[in-house]
């Protein structure tokens, strides 16, 4: 994706900090890898060197080190100078020469600026695997939108992606669904505002739920679908699918709306059919961890410092049936064949059970462990959301208000210009854009409360705010386009080398991002970058700009702002308007 001659800015400038560091600290006995930070503030340069480990080896204070060192660093092609301050060795990029290469490389890769080069490893992302039991809500929408975003950002960083929901088709869920379909008569049940398979379905499972509640044997019956299923009775089995199969297609329509799309579908009962759950019993009966109770096996987790209540994860029932997370061992060993780097995206309810598999595959020795990228649930100012009590706020209702609102919005500013389907049409990427960047903007462990007025929120820290400007980008290159390649020394101004800076600054976002799983990371990036242009746009004047070659440098940075606002819309699931 990125040619060699065209590398990234800060790509080349780490490197040759780096290629001037070393010599410096071999001599002074530091042999570790050199590791260079961006400090807080721009007045304190573009990377710097941290001295506090040396300075325990040379016997001298970080300050003084700093200064050594600086003092030994000449400048060079992208290093222009150094400075020490509190312990820190602070470098400083050539701005002409960033100001050009950054240009010159956004023009040039476009669509792909801030890809990574391609790597040789599969990744699979499986995210969402609710309940096919009803429509998703809100509480439960961050997974998707979490989940298909690192998807987006895996392939962007070069890894070939497959994104998979793992259909749990044997659980207490479903089951409750299919004995509610198969026993309850639809015309007991209230009307729903929606004819749409999930809304519909929804119903039985709420009625049921009632029911099982209150009546033992209708808790019996359905506790034997859910005994027939485990066992891998296909006639079950397939009784099952047919109940909860329209609610699935119901939840894949309400993803589409929000552009999110699965690779594959993995139903559980895929691994009580082929006996893999059946291998991972017996090598788990087998570790020196293993005990039995009442007939039941379990694996005592104490030595994994796991304690309080849980410290024995029972991977059977005393009848020999296998629990979900025993089934889940054998997904993710079936997994581990077709990918090298394996990722959940788990509610935070989901820790210990994650601990379970995980000492569970290195108990039977899988050499492909996953990683967990948890969060917090999205709630109501009232508490959480639940399904079984229809105290709930359903994702489509969230999609048709959050579009209904941008229409209105719209309407409001630009009414007159524009026809209705023309209205129609923004308020419906503003609108969607509003519900991925609202979740997006958050990092994933931390918690959301649900409120209209933050969702929806069209100006400041959201959607709305980051497609408005590439939008006014849009709109200059309309009346004037980009020259294309030009002279870009004219470039000077303080807040068109911010906004240069912050550009060139993309593709480290997206490694970062990447590396720790942290989508937040460019949501935050792309409102920085948004606000900067709206600087540069309010002090440089672009199509009046006082001289023609001031005027075609300027363009060529609209260009390059509206591109990196594109590309990192996409990787959010964010469609990037060129007219609001």
């Amino acid at each position: 994706m990125v040619a060699a001659f065209m590398q990234y800015p800060f790509d080349l400038f780490r490197k040759e900090i780096i290629e001037s560091l070393r010599p410096i600290l071999d001599s002074l006995g530091y042999m570790d890898e050199i590791r260079l930070e961006t400090p807080p503030s721009p007045e304190m340069g573009d990377l710097s060197f941290a001295c506090f480990p040396l300075s325990k080896i040379v016997k001298k204070p970080p300050s003084d080190v700093a200064k050594d060192i600086a003092n030994k660093v000449s400048p060079k092609e992208w290093i222009d100078h150094t400075d020490a301050s509190g312990g820190y060795v602070n470098f400083f990029i050539n701005v002409e020469r960033l100001v050009s290469h950054t240009i010159d490389v956004i023009l040039m890769q476009d669509k792909t600026y801030g890809s990574l080069e391609k790597k040789q490893k599969k990744v699979i992302v499986e995210h969402t695997s609710a309940n096919p039991n009803g429509p998703l809500h809100v509480g439960r929408a961050r997974n998707p939108i979490l989940g298909d975003t690192l998807v987006r950002i895996y392939r962007y960083t070069g890894y070939d992606v497959e994104s998979q929901f793992y259909v749990d088709d044997l659980g207490k869920q479903v089951a409750i669904l299919a004995w509610g379909v198969k026993n309850i008569k639809p015309e007991t049940l209230p009307k729903t505002d929606r004819d749409k398979p999930d809304h519909l379905l929804v119903r039985f499972y709420q009625q049921a739920y009632k029911l099982m509640s209150e009546n033992k044997e209708v808790a019996k019956e359905i506790n034997e679908i859910v005994k027939l299923c485990e066992r891998g009775d296909e006639e079950t089995i397939r009784m099952v699918r047919d109940a909860f199969e329209p609610a699935l297609q119901g939840i894949k329509q309400s993803l589409a709306e929000l552009d999110i799309h699965f690779d594959r579908f993995v139903p559980e009962s895929q691994f009580v059919k082929d006996k893999s759950v059946d291998e991972v019993v017996e090598a788990l009966k087998k570790t020196e961890y293993t005990g039995k109770e009442d007939g039941a096996w379990y694996i005592d987790l104490k030595p994994f410092g796991v304690s309080g209540r849980n410290t024995k994860f029972f991977f059977t029932r005393s009848d020999g049936t296998t629990l979900y997370a025993t089934r889940d061992v054998a997904y993710h060993l079936w997994k581990a064949k077709h990918a090298d780097i394996l990722i959940n995206v788990l509610g935070e309810d989901h820790k210990l059970e994650a601990k379970q598999v995980e000492i569970a595959l290195k108990l039977i020795g899988a050499k492909t462990i996953p990683k967990a990228v948890f969060y917090s649930f999205v709630t109501l100012p009232g508490g959480k959301m639940s399904t079984r009590r229809g105290r709930v706020v359903y994702l489509d209702d969230l999609i048709d208000e959050a579009v209904a609102r941008a229409f209105e919005e719209v309407k409001k500013r630009r009414g007159n210009e524009l026809t209705e389907e023309k209205i129609k049409h923004i308020a419906k990427l503003v609108g969607l854009g509003s519900i991925r960047y609202n979740i997006l903007k958050i990092q994933p462990e931390k918690d959301i409360v649900f409120k209209w007025e933050d969702a929806l929120n069209f100006e400041g820290y959201s959607a709305p705010f980051i497609q408005y400007a590439h939008a006014r980008a849009s709109s200059i290159l309309r009346k004037m386009p980009s020259p294309g390649k030009v002279d870009v020394k004219p470039l000077t101004h303080q807040q068109e080398i911010a906004l240069v800076k912050l550009l060139a600054r993309f593709p480290d976002v997206i490694k970062e991002a990447c590396g720790n799983n942290r989508p937040n990371l460019i949501a935050n990036y792309l409102y920085d970058l948004a606000a900067q242009f709206n600087q540069f746009y309010r002090d440089c004047p672009v199509i009046k700009a006082e001289n023609k070659k001031l005027r075609d440098a300027r363009l060529a940075l609209v260009q390059a702002t509206s591109i990196t606002l594109r590309n990192g819309l996409y990787l959010l699931g964010i469609s990037a308007p060129e007219e609001m």
